[in-house]
């Protein structure tokens, strides 16, 4: 029987002291009983002797420091998982908000996680088809990578969000997949477009939502992307299925960490934000791949809104050098009006090279994304000269490197959000604007390739 506390001291915002307490250890949950009977959670935050200072999930409004109870409950926070956790919608504390019945847990895990040993870890090498040619054809996702999405604020990140989430699959394969998809500190209009988007595709068959809104508490938003994680490891490593978790928006997580720690009177870093930060994403990065033994796999795609549109500022920064690359989407590009606004050229999947070529896309993929990007790069710098010294500075060879980059922007990059690619799609439609390009021009694709597929 746990035992019951009245010696709450002080209340701070999400904060509480709690004094004279037994046997409480750090990360342990506890529950508030209020003179009403209401009952709310916390988790202990830090020990000092008989002193426990704990984080309240929900407000602190009408706690009473003199009648209010407080009981320990001896376990850390846990997620009850089950199969029947596909086409379910969560709270970010994972209490269903879809108006279902309970889930009937198969078995409660920590949702902290056991940190995968490097040692024990496949290398990513299997392609996985998000259907967005700018991914799958320049910068190509690969099973058990993590891949994030560097947007900014007005971009439409949720839109190629959902899009990834109802059309990425494995190639080739019977083997089941599944998406976590796992928002933080949106609002409600966000978090209708995403249900109702999955229920018109039917993706929300294969998929478990965590949704944390933006006047949830910031404990709670802290929370949210570790419940994700936990039933995606519990789908991926011991129902083998292939997982791809979506997180969206990591700035709003890592702002409830800064608002957290300022409630603790903790020594800012960079910008505000905790010193610790970089371990807490890390935490929550490294959760993702494959294990040796294992069928199943974690590929994870977070989202992040840099502030300012800044790529130096702390959250772009620190999650760039956790993951193995980025995607980036263009503010000028979406002034153009291309869907998706992806910036192929600054935009880099570290991992690409191990999941294309023979017998996981096609032979001439790694030619052509390298020609396509040469091309593009060769285009843009043409168009920037033109604006400078206007066209008739230009060569005839520029002129048509200039056009063959405005095509390759509305047709290759701008396909829409309701369009589903192929890889031997995105790659026919690669050949087809490398067409635009004189044959000489084709230096960085092999002669067999250029006979097979060149003007065809």
């Amino acid at each position: 029987m746990p035992k019951e506390y009245r010696t709450i001291q002080e209340v701070a915002g999400p904060l509480m002291l709690v004094n004279g307490v037994e046997n409480v250890s750090y990360n342990e949950l506890a529950e508030i009983e209020l003179v009403s009977g209401e009952k709310r959670r916390c988790k202990v935050l830090e020990i000092d002797g008989e002193n426990a200072l704990v984080q309240l999930f929900e407000s602190a409004t009408g706690i009473n420091l003199s009648n209010s109870k407080i009981r320990f409950l001896g376990r850390s926070m846990e997620l009850g998982v089950s199969e029947d956790m596909l086409s379910r919608v969560f709270d970010g504390l994972g209490r269903p908000i879809d108006k279902g019945p309970e889930i009937l847990p198969e078995k409660r895990m920590d949702v902290n996680g056991i940190p995968m040993n490097p040692a024990a870890r496949n290398y990513p090498q299997e392609f996985i088809q998000t259907g967005v040619s700018a991914i799958d054809g320049l910068n190509t996702l690969v099973r058990g990578q993590k891949l994030p999405i560097f947007s900014a604020s007005g971009l439409p990140h949720a839109e190629l969000a959902a899009q990834i989430a109802r059309q990425a699959k494995v190639r080739g394969t019977e083997e089941p997949f599944a998406v976590v998809f796992a928002a933080m500190g949106i609002t409600f209009e966000e978090a209708n477009f995403f249900m109702e988007s999955f229920r018109e595709t039917g993706a929300i068959d294969r998929s478990v939502m965590f949704i944390n809104l933006a006047n949830d508490p910031a404990v709670e938003r802290i929370a949210t992307p570790r419940m994700a994680l936990t039933a995606a490891e519990y789908l991926a490593f011991e129902k083998d299925m292939h997982v791809l978790v979506i997180l969206t928006d990591i700035t709003n997580y890592a702002d409830s960490l800064r608002e957290v720690s300022a409630a603790r009177k903790e020594v800012p870093g960079r910008r505000g934000y905790p010193g610790y930060m970089y371990t807490d994403l890390a935490s929550l990065y490294e959760r993702a791949g494959r294990l040796k033994g294992k069928k199943g796999s974690i590929t994870m795609i977070p989202i992040l809104t840099m502030p300012e549109d800044d790529k130096t500022h702390p959250i772009p920064d620190l999650t760039g050098y956790i993951t193995e690359g980025q995607i980036i989407l263009s503010r000028e590009l979406y002034r153009q009006n291309l869907k998706p606004p992806i910036d192929v050229l600054p935009s880099l999947s570290r991992l690409k090279d191990k999941g294309i070529g023979e017998g996981k896309t096609r032979a001439d993929h790694a030619n052509t994304m390298n020609q396509l990007f040469s091309a593009y790069a060769r285009g843009k710098e043409a168009k920037e000269l033109m604006v400078v010294l206007g066209e008739a500075a230009l060569t005839d060879i520029d002129k048509i490197y200039a056009k063959f980059s405005d095509a390759f922007e509305k047709e290759y990059v701008s396909q829409g959000y309701m369009t589903n690619r192929n890889i031997e799609e995105t790659l026919a439609q690669g050949w087809k604007l490398l067409s635009i390009l004189p044959r000489t021009e084709l230096k960085r694709i092999k002669d067999t390739f250029l006979d097979q597929y060149y003007g065809k």
